[in-house]
């Protein structure tokens, strides 16, 4: 994803990540589980691998966490960064 959006820059740490859109100047800060969503997005993983994953670490409902996953995707291509 990053080869993609060259533009964005990333810091990620335990508290969650950073995101730097240089085109903009405007910084977008994510929590630990959209850290998680946006890391995986970045590996290449889909929206059905993320949210297993998610799923598995949480021992949530997968039918609960897709919806977020998507969601959140949803809002990333919104917001222009995927």
């Amino acid at each position: 994803m990053s080869r993609d959006k060259p533009h964005l820059r990333t810091i990620v740490n335990q508290d969650g990540a950073a995101v730097l859109d240089t085109n903009e100047g405007t910084i977008f800060t994510l929590n630990p589980t959209g850290s998680f969503i946006w890391q995986a997005l970045e590996r290449g993983e889909c929206e059905e691998e993320i949210a297993d994953s998610l799923a598995h670490e949480t021992a949530e409902s997968a039918a609960a966490i897709r919806h977020d996953v998507t969601a959140f995707i949803a809002a990333l291509r919104e917001r222009k960064m995927l």
